[in-house]
């Protein structure tokens, strides 16, 4: 059982049996992380939604211990929601973020939780949204989502958060080869991560190719310009920049945040409900063997793909 007064107070190990509840595939599991979730009520009024991405090795990780301190000292409660890579094999995390930030994990105004993504695509894990309406109700009111970082799919945390920060590192080849439609056009705020060392230079023409390069792109929220900055989350160059950055987009949002989360509610609804629909017609085992003659009647080329689809639905 979640203790429901110790979640709300903060408790982290409370926080911890209820996220393990939200996401177990257990079937008996399932109408109790509904309930709980249920039980919440409206959550995250006030909190910050963060997704960040990028590629592997651009220093996500790194850069989020980092804001996550710089955010900790500004007086806000950090919760880290990273979704690692899964195990083809046992279906956990293969990498777990609280060894990777770990002065991030002592610091008691802060919270990380490593999910494994479970083969789900666009970067997230399947319960990333609940985990999110969970951690607020504990009192954190900055969310950060880390996506597990492998190119130019990840573009579904930018459906249920409130801002988006695509990471880039200098040195990567063509500055320019991710300036397309997709992940690109998603970020509100994109900062080229390493600017120390003998990468100063290099990060200093990426921030300039780039923002050369965005202002042809046309913003997608009406109240936000995207913006393009360099950072180092190893020496702490750029820093306050980025994080003045984060609160000038939240201020110039204001009321826009609620129908912004409003369609995003709308859309997980539709979500969830084609993940329900699909895990009942595998129960039933009627359609189930419906599904294995209309399997082989499509690779005998027998039925096409459209209608073989609409008689499972069907049942006919």
């Amino acid at each position: 059982m979640v203790d429901m007064d110790a979640l709300k107070s903060g408790d982290r190990r409370a926080l911890a049996r209820a996220i393990t509840l939200i996401e177990s595939s257990r079937p008996e599991d399932e109408v109790r992380a509904a309930d709980l979730l249920e039980s919440l009520g409206p959550t995250g009024a006030t909190s910050w939604r963060l997704g960040i991405s990028g590629a592997p090795g651009v220093g996500k990780s790194t850069f989020i211990e980092a804001f996550g301190l710089h955010a900790v000292e500004q007086g806000h409660k950090v919760a880290v929601l990273a979704v690692d890579p899964s195990s083809s094999l046992g279906g956990g995390s293969i990498l777990g973020d609280k060894t990777r930030m770990e002065r991030l994990s002592r610091d008691p105004r802060a919270f990380i939780r490593p999910s494994p993504s479970g083969g789900e695509l666009g970067g997230v894990a399947l319960r990333t949204r609940d985990t999110m309406m969970l951690v607020e109700a504990a009192g954190y009111d900055l969310v950060i989502v880390e996506t597990v970082g492998v190119g130019q799919s990840e573009t579904a945390v930018a459906a249920m958060t409130d801002m988006f920060l695509l990471l880039l590192a200098p040195g990567a080849g063509d500055s320019l080869q991710g300036v397309k439609r997709g992940i690109m056009e998603l970020a509100d705020l994109i900062l080229v991560n390493k600017a120390d060392g003998d990468l100063a230079d290099a990060a200093r023409h990426v921030v300039s190719d780039h923002r050369a390069a965005m202002s042809l792109v046309r913003p997608h929220e009406p109240f936000w310009t995207p913006k393009v900055e360099a950072c180092s989350a190893l020496t702490g160059h750029g820093l306050p920049e980025a994080w003045n950055a984060v609160g000038a987009y939240f201020e110039a949002a204001g009321d826009a945040l609620t129908e912004k989360r409003r369609s995003q509610a709308a859309a997980a609804l539709w979500g969830e409900v084609v993940r329900l629909a699909t895990a009942r017609l595998r129960a039933d085992p009627e359609r189930q063997a419906l599904l294995h003659r209309l399997e082989g009647e499509l690779s005998a080329g027998d039925i096409s793909l459209r209608n073989a689809a609409h008689r499972l639905l069907d049942g006919s």
